[in-house]
Order: C-alpha cells, then sequence, then structure tokens
C-alpha cells in the first residue's frame, strides 16, 4: 500500500482568515450588559444617579467652602509686599497676633542685602456699620503712607487720603449690607461712621473679602491706628515686611537675619509664612477637621447609596447570573458587568452634581462674601473619589456572585 503525501494548501483551498479586530471594534461589537441592566429600570436607575450628585454636591461644598475660608483667611498674608516676614515667637495668625519689639527691624537694617524693613499694624476693632447701624468687627491694618508695604493698586492709589486724622479706606467686598456705603464714596462723597464709638471718615475704597475671623478690612496710616490703642506704643508692631534688594539671594538674606535675631522673633520667607498661617487654620482648629470629616461623610453617603442600588440589582438578576457560570462564564466576566454599571453611575451621576456645585458656589460667593470657585484640581478630585465610590460599592455588591450556584436555577 503506498501512501500519498497530503496535497499542499493552495490559497483555493486555504480557510479564509477574519480580519483582525482592535480593542475599539471589540468594545463596539461587545453587547452592554450593565447599561442594558440599568436602564430596564428606570426609577432605580435616577435615584441613583440623584443619589450621586447629592454626593457630590456634599463633598464640592465641603472641599470648596473649606478652600475659600483658607484663601480668604491669608488674602491679606498674600498681599503684604515683602520678601521675608518678622513676626513674634508667639505668634499664633493674623487676627490674634501678637507684638514684637520695632528694634528689631533696626538690627537687620544694615545687613546685607536688605533695601527696607517697614512696620506693618494689624488688629481687630468694632466698626458699626453706618447703613444698618449693627456693630461687627473688622480687621484694621496700619501702614506707612510714605512706604506703603501692601501690593494692593487701590489702597496705594488712596494712601494720599490717609493724611487727615481718623480717615479709612473700607473694603468694599465685606460681609454685610454695605451697598449705599460703596455707592456714596463711589461717588466721591464721605461717609462717617464709629470705631470704638470714636467718629471716622471712610474716603476711598479697595477690595479684599471677609475672612472667617472677622467681616472685612480697614487701611489706614500707622498714626491713625495708633489713635486707637493710646496704650500701644509705636514700638510695639504686629509684623516686619523685609524686602530683598535687587540680585540678593533671599535665602542668603534670611539665613544673616536669623543669625542675628533673638529667640523671641521668629524670621520666614512670604511664602513659608503664608504656608505657616494657612496650616493653622488647617491643624489646629476645628475648620480642617470639620470639613474633612465632612467631605468623608459625603463619600460614605454615596458609596451606600450605589451598594444599595447594585445590590439589589444583583439580587433581582442572581438567576442570570447564576445561567451565565452554566455557560462556562467566570467570576470576573459578571464581575465586569456590575464595575460597568458602576462606572456608568459615576459619571451620569456626577454631571447634576457638579451643575449644582456651580450654581452653590456663586450663592455662597454672594450671600457669604468668600472668594469661592470651581478649580480644575478640585473638579478632578472629586471625580476620582465619585469613581472610587461606585467601583467599591460594586466589588462589594458583587460579592453574591461567587455564591451564584447553576444547580439553584435548573
Amino acid at each position: 500500500m503506498t501512501l500519498t503525501p497530503p496535497k499542499a494548501a493552495t490559497p483555493e483551498t486555504q480557510p479564509p482568515q477574519l480580519p483582525k479586530r482592535n480593542l475599539w471594534q471589540q468594545l463596539q461589537d461587545r453587547t452592554p450588559l450593565g447599561w442594558l441592566q440599568l436602564k430596564k429600570s428606570k426609577s432605580r436607575f435616577l435615584v441613583a444617579v440623584a443619589g450621586i450628585g447629592f454626593a457630590d454636591l456634599l463633598m464640592f461644598a465641603q472641599l470648596g467652602i473649606q478652600a475659600a475660608l483658607f484663601d480668604s483667611n491669608t488674602s491679606l498674608n498674600r498681599g503684604m509686599d515683602a520678601d521675608i516676614i518678622l513676626r513674634s515667637a508667639q505668634y499664633r495668625d493674623l487676627s490674634l497676633a501678637d507684638t514684637l519689639p520695632r528694634r528689631r527691624l533696626y538690627q537687620i537694617q544694615d545687613l546685607p542685602g536688605v533695601q527696607s524693613a517697614e512696620p506693618l499694624y494689624v488688629s481687630r476693632v468694632v466698626w458699626r456699620n453706618p447703613q444698618t447701624r449693627r456693630r461687627t468687627q473688622l480687621t484694621l491694618v496700619g501702614q506707612s503712607i510714605e512706604r506703603p508695604v501692601l501690593t494692593f493698586e487701590e489702597v496705594n492709589q488712596n494712601l494720599h487720603q490717609l493724611k487727615q486724622p481718623d480717615t479709612f479706606l473700607f473694603d468694599r467686598l465685606s460681609r454685610g449690607q454695605y451697598a449705599d456705603l460703596v455707592a456714596q464714596v463711589a461717588a466721591g462723597q464721605s461717609v462717617k461712621t464709629e470705631i470704638d464709638r470714636r467718629t471716622v471718615e471712610v474716603a476711598g475704597l479697595f477690595s479684599l473679602g471677609a475672612s472667617f475671623a472677622t467681616d472685612g478690612t480697614l487701611v489706614t496710616s500707622s498714626e491713625n491706628f495708633l489713635r486707637f490703642f493710646p496704650q500701644r506704643s509705636p514700638g510695639q508692631i504686629t509684623l516686619g515686611l523685609v524686602k530683598v534688594a535687587p540680585g540678593a539671594d533671599p535665602q542668603q538674606v534670611l539665613v544673616q537675619i536669623k543669625a542675628i535675631l533673638p529667640p523671641d522673633t521668629i524670621a520666614s520667607t512670604k511664602q513659608e509664612y503664608v504656608d505657616y498661617e494657612q496650616a493653622y487654620w488647617q491643624q489646629t482648629t476645628p475648620i480642617g477637621i470639620i470639613f474633612t470629616f465632612g467631605t468623608v461623610m459625603a463619600f460614605v453617603v454615596g458609596t451606600v447609596i450605589v451598594f444599595q442600588i447594585l445590590s439589589t440589582d444583583v439580587n433581582e438578576h442572581l438567576s442570570e447570573y447564576a445561567t451565565f457560570k452554566a455557560m462556562g462564564y467566570r467570576d470576573r466576566y459578571l464581575l465586569l458587568i456590575v464595575l460597568e454599571q458602576s462606572l456608568i453611575l459615576a459619571s451620569l451621576g456626577f454631571i447634576p452634581g457638579l451643575a449644582l456645585a456651580l450654581g452653590q458656589y456663586a450663592l455662597i460667593a454672594n450671600l457669604g462674601a468668600l472668594p469661592i470657585s470651581m478649580t480644575v484640581n478640585r473638579l478632578v478630585l472629586v471625580f476620582s473619589l465619585t469613581v472610587v465610590m461606585c467601583m467599591a460599592s460594586g466589588m462589594i455588591a458583587t460579592r453574591k456572585l461567587q455564591s451564584a450556584d447553576p444547580a439553584d436555577n435548573f
């Protein structure tokens, strides 16, 4: 018996080769089981989207208000025209700052690289709103008219008006009803009111904004400032603002200053000083703890809502999942279906949450006089938390799928 070798395959006899499909084509051909299951129960789907949007709104509110409070409490600090800041070793924050001797400025003025060293006076005063006659606390800032140390353009343009006794520049963004006052001063009229039962005149305006500590800010000359604190000598200053000469290295100048200052005075760069002030409000006061806890609670609320929705959906389709397992599909495939639902809920729930947050920020900015606005970093953070929240809920909800037995359905 003679064996004949098999004939070589010819192009006509070869089986047709299916074209390779890329990942995008595979995704297009895939049946979106997660989406189909979600839209099957429209009422439950809408409840889930609303719940996620509400959780996102809470997280946006907590993070936004916290950031606004930190920004408002350091806006005056950031507006100081200085490279190096001197403060008392007992300094806590600008609203309740201890004083330091002015002679510390004289000690460093002759150091190489120091261009100027000017004092700044800051304290709180009780101000009477000329429109409502109600009393409130404002931050009073005193600076030299000849050598200004603030970077606010409106303040520097109106310094000549502070040469008269008891004249002040008023922050138009102060918290409260000041529409009439702002309109009159903007029209060139002077407005008189009281500070600590003393008649004063508002001669100009500038924009800064309220803070967590006080409802607004007043700027005046050093001489006017000291008139309200007769027990305080001119040698007791709140801060020393140091300008470095052009071409000098601020870090090297700072090292020289620290070398000659006694332990009762702390010197730092302006950025270090601003960071210290913000860290005080974030870590020492209850503000940071409260808003961080609120964000965590919003995350937990959203997780519970999504878990309840997905868990109910898994229970209703448990027999279908068991059928998939009988057909040979693994638990991983079933998990991907639930995670697909989680990602859809996270994306669709984030949209109404973001829209409501933008409206909420506008309302808070108008009513609370806080510098609150949406930032890219906060938007990315909340969306990431939303995805994690939904994915974690989906993974917890799929634990029952592992126990789904096809034999129970046949």
